[in-house]
Formats: C-alpha cells, structure tokens, sequence
C-alpha cells in the first residue's frame, strides 16, 4: 500500500532531486514522473463528448465568464480542454461559496457513490464516470486528492468544480492532504499549472479554494468518510465540527491527522505513522470510535491499494482508491464504492481507461 512521505519530515529528509516526487508503495520507493513523460494524452471521452477533443483554446483568452458559461466550460472539460484564467477565476469564485456553506462534516443522503484518489488521471476519472453514471443522475462523494502526479490535474479539479458549482447537492468534495499548498509545489500541481498557464494565479486560485473544502462526511448517519483516518485528538464527530478548516493544512494537530492518518492491521493503539505525519491506529480505536459515534463503517482514500478498495480491522474500516493504474505505473485496479439506499455496499473494480480512450 502507498505510504507518502510528507515534505518537512524527519523521513523526507532526502536531496531534493530524490525526494521530487517520490512516493513509497508496497516499501520501495517510486519515481516521480518526468514533464517529458506522458503515457495518459488528452483524449476525449465516449458518450457525450466521444467526438475527438478539439485543439485547446489559449488559457491564456479572455471569456469574460459568467454565469451562463458553466455549462460550456463543463463541455470543454469534458473534452480535456484547459479553459481560461477567467473561466478558472469564475468557477473557484463560485465554488468558494457554495463551500462556505458546507460544515466540517457534511451529511450525505444515500444512495451515493464514493470514490477514492484521483490524482489527476483524467480519462480514468472519466471512465470513474462510464461506469458510476454522469452528476446529477449519480450522486458523489469523492474523498480527496484530486491532483498531484496525473498529468490532467487542472482539468480534473476544474472538471470537479465546476461539477460542484452546477450541481451542489449531488456532488461532495472533501479535502485530502494534497489540497495543499506544501504537497502541490512537490508532486506535480504547481508545475502543471506554470506550464498550462505561465503563471501561479491559477495554482493560488485552487489552494485557496481547498482551504474552504469539508474534512469528512456522514452518509446515513452511520458511515463516516473522510481522505485519511482518526485523530488522538478527536473523539467524537462533534469535535471535528468545532475545528477552524479555513486555512492551509497544518504540519500536526487534529485536521492534519484526518487527511493524513493510516489503518494499522498489526497494531493496536495509536503508533507512530512512516509517513513523518499523522498517525497509524488500531482496530482498537477503529471500534472504540465507531461505538462512541454510533457508526457501522470507517470509509477513506489516502493509500494506493492493488484491489481499488481493501477492508481492515476485520471490516470496520475500507479504503478506497479511484486512480487505477496509478501513477501509470503500478497495474492496481480502481473501485468505486456505492451504498444503496438501504446502506448496502457494492464495490465496483475498474482498470485504467482503454487504449482508445487514450488517443489524443
């Protein structure tokens, strides 16, 4: 399972061309991928928009977005089209608003489905699509993540967005650990968009807009999801309610250990993460909160698994991953999860997006 080193850590104190990009799966370290490499071209998706995707307008234009334009700027991101600065500006103006209103911990109606990492993979997003039905006729819960080490982060966190704008009450967002300014600037994001753009106004744009994104969610009120696990700190979900969000992702404390926290299947108790942040806790904890809240399930994200989702602490707790073949390399499956209106759980395994989708 991936395990990620966060930048400032005692375990992440490696020369900085090593520590570019580098992630820690199943124990051995992965490369970061080069600018150069590109193995998920834009490619334009079936259904709606199976039409090949037209050349990109500069970013750079001037659409004088309004509110009339969302549904055009979701077309042209559909098709993985880089919409302009303007566009860009619009829809985080927007999305800050309807977040805003959201609390820390959104209640989510059932039936929904959940999904996991993205990580800007956008054509596997758009298969995420195919096979979960296309907002609002499906109604989402996506746990974080949704840039960094794809080579279509931009695309994906507008495409998402702008979902949210359009829909809010079919489409949840909450923060993972790469919604942040520190993680963005080292797994790919701010370099994406100095390329795309040739400027950061778009990169603070986003990482101002992640600092208002919900910390976790309750479906039912009884499956409590959020990107990365329990806190020491947090007992109760009314804790996290009381949490000041609005700001960037701190190096400790509890808001950090819900993005950043992993399931330990060895241990008990609360033990030292190897991701220099954060903690790794025990089905201990995993029962001892679930009691104390009244919950069924622990639902997160936050660690590549080969299956796409992975049951632990004798399956008080799943995770989650949405990014198939992850960083183009790894040959994990993707799933998604969904829950029905009377809370059953189905999960849906999917490989990366096939080769045709990939042609540019």
């Amino acid at each position: 399972r991936g395990a990620e080193l966060r930048p400032g850590s005692p375990a992440a104190q490696l020369p900085s061309r090593a520590r570019q990009g580098s992630e820690m799966i199943g124990g051995r370290a992965l490369p970061g991928l080069q600018a150069d490499e590109d193995p998920e071209p834009a490619a334009a998706p079936a259904g709606n928009a199976s039409s090949a995707a037209a050349a990109p307008r500069s970013p750079r234009g001037d659409l004088g977005a309004s509110a009339i334009d969302i549904d055009e700027h979701i077309a042209k991101l559909f098709r993985c089209e880089t919409i302009p600065e303007s566009g860009i500006r619009w829809i985080c103006d927007k999305a800050r608003e309807v977040l805003t209103d959201e609390p820390n911990v959104v209640s989510v109606q059932a039936p929904v489905t959940v999904c996991g990492d993205i990580h800007g993979q956008f054509n596997d997003m758009i298969e995420l699509f195919q096979i979960g039905g296309v907002v609002p006729d499906t109604n989402y819960l996506f746990l974080g993540d949704y840039v960094d080490r794809g080579h279509h982060s931009v695309e994906v966190v507008t495409l998402l967005l702008a979902l949210k704008v359009k829909h809010p009450q079919r489409i949840t967002l909450l923060r993972g650990n790469h919604e942040s300014r520190q993680i963005t600037q080292v797994y790919g994001f701010y370099d994406e968009v100095l390329k795309k753009y040739g400027n950061v106004n778009v990169w603070k744009m986003f990482t101002d807009v992640f600092d208002y994104l919900p910390l976790a969610a309750l479906i039912g009120g009884t499956h409590f999801c959020l990107h990365g696990g329990l806190s020491p700190s947090l007992d109760t979900i009314d804790h996290i309610h009381e949490l000041e969000r609005v700001h960037e992702v701190p190096m400790m404390g509890p808001m950090c250990d819900l993005l950043w926290s992993d399931p330990d299947e060895w241990g008990e108790g609360w033990n030292k993460s190897q991701r220099g942040t954060g903690f790794a806790w025990g089905a201990d904890i995993s029962r001892e909160f679930r009691q104390r809240n009244g919950l069924d399930m622990i639902v997160r994200a936050h660690q590549m698994v080969m299956n796409g989702y992975e049951p632990a602490h004798d399956e008080q707790v799943v995770t989650v991953f949405s990014a198939p073949n992850y960083c183009y390399r790894c040959g994990n499956k993707a799933c998604l999860m969904e829950v029905s209106e009377g809370m059953d759980r189905t999960y849906l395994q999917f490989d990366r997006a096939s080769t045709a989708a990939q042609a540019s």
